[in-house]
């Protein structure tokens, strides 16, 4: 086949393709120029674009400047149209802290509200869904926006590519999906990542218009997504758009390219999109010989002097309580104070009550969950929510907990609210990589707050099986950056569940299912919050320390009840993560013993770190090893019988005693 470009230039502008034309030149400078530095061991990795300037460069010249795009590692071109100084880029990947990392993650793995980038994310699929969440707000918000998300052809073999697509689609969002296709994920060619001829072909499967687009042509990739972006600006809805392309380099410079036939490698070095347009553009008389000179030199100039300034840079000293400080968004709650206008009701009832107020408080607030609209959810609680709400802020979602994590994600960064539901706890897996990867590590790595709250029905004692009965905290405590509430009474449920969703910062939220309806209180009926990371003390005493949270505390209130004789402090924790260590260590400096029990299985548990933290902090003060009392080392059984045993519920008060006889 011909290795040739052929440009029709229809009505552009000559100060357009020259637009255009500096637009590839400057990242392909800029290659040139890292490729030099890393082999001088001044920068540690470098994904290399060269080759594919002409997407990046076309998609970005069409959209708007306040409009967001999510590029991929080979997207320099994304970066310089959005007109980055190129000192801020440098010092991104030497590592030094006028980057947008300080130094904390490398090359393109970061975003920049001050340009509207949310910059390369592993495991790369979640970034789609992200494009969901951003276009979600648009749509909401009624701007008339429109967003890029970047991806290559080995990441469409995610799942990820494929919820997020359907999301959009069922949700008719504007998102321009943009896979550039070069022909090898990492080595790994097309033939052995899909079997359909054309990623596009997929877009029939969602319904969603698509396009093929000559990706080294720039003025193609101009052409056509300008007048697909004017248009979805009037008409929201997605479209795919596959760009044929190539690198030239290999996946990173050290994997080099002896895996690629020579003969493919020749065929597209003569559709190098820089050469061949310079070329086009010198023959049609737009640009002289002279004028490419002048451009290429103040290229390399402006290069050379931002360089020196990252050069000039200071090397960052690590700074411990800077570390630390930046893991969560600096967050001043403000408490509003429950008031003594009460009503008695149901666990679950404070869940609804408090999720509608947080709904009428917050404007901007959206909640998402499958069945969770019309149906009310599967335990009713955002029943009627729809006709107060809507169905904009109230959406029931496709079954795809992983792009649906990632969409709340990208309202937060479009600056919004959002509220998942899981189904059950247990169904979190499947959405486990964009909290634990995405929402945890945001604010660290580049500063943007993850404003989301996942809600998590938990737990058993029910009989609803090993998939539906998990209480699966661990999981999450053991993740810097998230935080964990746990509460097991109706008021704190209402207040906590507010403040959670007033603090930007990610917050799973568990709900025992076994206390939705069999646990009732007085509730204070208006909009109150209460202090995530404060635990609550149920009972004062100085034999020993008994701590737990959601369904333990009933079980531990339940044996003190049956054994009047011992005095003990009964410490509800309420909030996993942050911990109110000053409560726990102060009570066990007094009793000198402590009993942690927990619904989840032993080992691993939050327990074993209590445990530990105690023993640290507190070994002086112990009259006793610190026990732990948890359910047993296998999942969860259905059968009533089995599920008793499994669980230490009826293990709690030998425990106890024999400690206190310990």
């Amino acid at each position: 086949m011909a290795a040739h470009i052929e440009y029709h230039f229809a009505d552009i502008e000559k100060d357009t393709l020259i637009h255009l034309y500096k637009g590839m030149l400057k990242p392909r400078m800029i290659e040139e120029k890292m490729l030099v530095l890393l082999r001088q061991g001044k920068i540690s990795k470098w994904f290399s674009g060269i080759g594919q300037e002409a997407i990046a460069v076309g998609v970005t010249s069409v959209l708007n400047k306040e409009e967001y795009i999510l590029p991929m590692h080979r997207n320099l071109g994304v970066f310089t149209t959005r007109e980055i100084p190129l000192h801020r880029l440098f010092s991104q990947w030497q590592g030094k802290m006028n980057g947008f990392t300080k130094g904390r993650d490398r090359s393109f793995h970061f975003g920049t509200q001050d340009y509207k980038i949310v910059g390369m994310i592993s495991h790369l699929g979640p970034q789609l869904g992200v494009a969901d969440g951003i276009a979600l707000g648009n749509k909401l918000k009624n701007n008339q926006q429109v967003c890029a998300v970047f991806t290559g052809e080995g990441g469409t073999s995610e799942g990820d590519f494929h919820e997020a697509l359907n999301v959009a689609s069922v949700w008719s969002l504007p998102v321009l999906f943009c896979v550039e296709n070069n022909g090898y994920g990492l080595s790994t060619p097309t033939s052995e990542q899909y079997n359909c001829e054309n990623i596009a072909d997929r877009g029939l499967g969602y319904g969603i218009e698509s396009h093929i687009i000559d990706g080294n042509n720039v003025i193609e990739v101009y052409t056509k997504v300008k007048a697909l972006a004017e248009d979805i600006r009037k008409n929201p809805r997605p479209v795919l758009l596959e760009f044929k392309t190539f690198r030239m380099r290999g996946h990173e410079e050290a994997s080099g390219t002896k895996y690629v036939p020579k003969e493919l490698m020749d065929y597209w070095a003569q559709k190098d999109p820089v050469i061949n347009f310079e070329n086009y553009l010198l023959s049609e008389g737009v640009i002289t010989q002279d004028t490419i000179d002048q451009n290429k030199s103040e290229i390399k100039q402006e290069i050379d002097e931002h360089l020196q300034i990252a050069f000039n840079e200071e090397t960052i000293v690590p700074d411990l309580e800077t570390e630390l400080a930046d893991v969560y968004k600096a967050h001043s709650p403000e408490i509003i104070a429950p008031t003594d206008k009460k009503e008695k009701i149901r666990f679950i009832d404070a869940v609804s009550k408090g999720l509608r107020q947080s709904m009428e408080k917050h404007d901007d607030l959206v909640i998402m969950g499958q069945d969770i609209a019309e149906y009310g959810g599967v335990f009713k609680i955002t029943e009627g929510f729809t006709e107060q709400f809507g169905k904009d802020r109230v959406r029931n979602t496709p079954i795809c907990e992983s792009a649906v994590v990632s969409a709340a994600y990208g309202l937060s960064v479009n600056g919004m609210k959002a509220v998942m539901e899981m189904q059950f706890a247990d169904f979190v897996s499947s959405g486990f990589n964009p909290i634990v990867n995405l929402l945890a590590k945001s604010h660290y790595r580049w500063g943007q707050q993850a404003d989301v709250v996942v809600r998590m029905p938990c737990g058993a004692g029910v009989g609803a099986g090993p998939f539906h009965s998990q209480t699966n905290e661990a999981w999450f405590t053991k993740t810097p950056g998230l935080k964990v509430v746990y509460p097991a009474f109706p008021q704190d449920a209402k207040g906590l569940l507010c403040a959670a969703v007033n603090d930007p910062n990610p917050v799973l939220f568990f709900e025992h299912k076994a206390l939705y309806r069999s646990v009732y209180q007085e509730v204070s009926e208006d909009y109150f919050t209460l202090e995530i990371g404060k635990a609550h003390k149920l009972k004062e005493g100085n034999q020993v320390t008994i701590i737990s949270y959601g369904a333990g505390v009933h079980w531990a209130l339940e044996t003190l009840e049956q054994n009047t004789e011992i005095n003990a402090d009964l410490i509800d924790l309420r909030s996993l993560q942050p911990l109110d260590t000053e409560m726990i260590f102060a009570s066990v400096r007094k009793t000198g013993k402590v009993i942690i029990l927990q619904e989840d299985s032993l080992f691993g548990g939050i327990a074993s770190d209590l445990s530990s933290m105690i023993t640290e902090e507190c070994f002086e003060h112990l009259d006793a090893p610190v026990k732990r009392v948890a359910s047993i080392e296998t999942p969860i059984p259905f059968q009533s019988e089995l599920e008793k045993q499994y669980l230490p519920k009826n293990r709690f008060a030998a425990e106890l005693t024999a400690l206190l006889e310990y």
